[in-house]
């Protein structure tokens, strides 16, 4: 399927904004979805309605297949070895608490360690602090390598036999590094640790095999991959699964209730307390539909073409510093112009009709490793073409112009 294809099966992308062509470049933040997705949302309240694994009549019947089915969809398109090891949640950052509060807490004693990185996003960040202050464990860090990239000698260095969690983003969301998260993962288990993937920004963008990384946990969001806001999900190796304790307790996650003691339903719901997000979940079955008709494989191919071009562009200009590295990175393009406030540049972007992130990113520790309060974020994904990036290097070049006293 062609970029222009493609295209066409996003209504959002057809408007103006402030008199321009909309030229969307902020997929990181959040992806633009297709008509087959909104179709799919559409058709599930119009006709299926009703909760799921409760009602025997067949509207009830139809939405628990569906979101059942979803469930499936989720497990094949990532390499889980099975459906129970797939837990709905609202997003990556839910799916990291549950293990930061459910497995970590559980097994972290007072000196235990818990490695991460630098570049993690806070929501890979905030969970594990709250686990090392309610255990006594310590926070260890891998360092960065001047390019913004990690080194396999640096993780062996770091990781020890007092570790006992592991936790790295896959595809940074600043930097746009891809992490050896395979070789992490080897490295990890040699020393008896649990590796956790927070696979917000990989899971869209590239093809996904839990197995292949030998992960035992990984986190992911629908709405960064073409599927609806409010629903993503976790993975875990069944076997850890099993020997946690929910996190949520009330209603469709338990098997049997006294007035004094209950027990828990068997995977995965005994993680999904509540009425669950189940047009989320079948919304998201669409998106992953359509991704797979496009190919994980053309999609990752599309994102780097988009990333090399937007490089060479945009080093082109004047007083503009990119972060990371220029090898090796996803569909995303972080800098600064000069002294312009990332904010300003922003701003006159998206009176140009560019649309670009701007701000710490969820990530203020990198920020100020970079020795950066803010940078502006240009991100990409399967819909954008190079003449997005032209777009975007002529208005980049109109605020220099605006701000041409704080250029230079």
């Amino acid at each position: 399927m062609k970029t222009a294809e493609i295209r066409e099966l996003f209504p959002i992308l057809k408007q103006e904004v402030n008199g321009h062509p909309l030229v969307y470049l902020d997929s990181a933040a959040t992806s633009q979805k297709p008509i087959q997705v909104i179709e799919a949302l559409k058709h599930y309240y119009e006709w299926d309605n009703a909760n799921v694994h409760r009602g025997v009549h067949t509207l009830g019947s139809r939405a628990t297949d569906a979101y059942e089915g979803a469930r499936a969809k989720v497990a094949k398109f990532i390499g889980a070895s099975s459906e129970q090891e797939i837990i709905f949640t609202r997003g990556t950052t839910t799916a990291i608490n549950i293990v930061a509060s459910s497995y970590a807490k559980a097994v972290l004693r007072e000196g235990d360690e818990i490695v991460l990185t630098p570049m993690e996003h806070h929501s890979n960040l905030i969970p594990w602090q709250q686990a090392a202050k309610a255990t006594g464990a310590t926070l260890k860090y891998i360092p960065l390598q001047p390019d913004g990239s990690i080194s396999l000698a640096d993780v062996e260095n770091t990781i020890t036999d007092r570790t006992k969690i592991v936790s790295v983003v896959y595809v940074s969301n600043v930097l746009g590094v891809i992490n050896p998260v395979k070789e992490i993962a080897q490295i990890a288990h040699k020393h008896g640790a649990k590796m956790v993937v927070d696979g917000a920004q990989s899971t869209p963008h590239m093809k996904v095999d839990v197995q292949d990384l030998d992960c035992d946990f990984y986190a992911l969001s629908g709405h960064k991959m073409c599927g609806p806001t409010g629903i993503g999900a976790l993975y875990g190796k069944k076997a850890l699964l099993e020997n946690m304790e929910p996190v949520e307790f009330g209603g469709e996650m338990i098997d049997h209730v006294d007035l004094y003691e209950s027990t828990w339903k068997e995977l995965p719901w005994k993680f999904e307390g509540g009425t669950p997000i189940i047009g989320g979940a079948v919304a998201l079955g669409a998106a992953i539909d359509f991704l797979q008709e496009v190919g994980m494989d053309n999609i990752f191919k599309h994102d780097i073409q988009l990333t090399n071009y937007a490089m060479e562009r945009m080093t082109q200009i004047e007083d503009l510093t990119v972060y990371g590295p220029t090898s090796n990175r996803a569909g995303l393009v972080t800098f600064n112009l000069g002294d312009v406030h990332p904010h300003d540049v922003a701003t006159v972007l998206d009176a140009e009709g560019v649309a670009i992130r701007a701000g710490h990113h969820c990530a203020q520790p990198l920020m100020r490793w970079l020795e950066v309060s803010s940078t502006a974020r240009a991100s990409f994904y399967l819909y954008n073409t190079e003449e997005d990036i032209d777009r975007l290097v002529m208005a980049l070049q109109k605020t220099k112009e605006y701000f041409g006293h704080a250029i230079g």
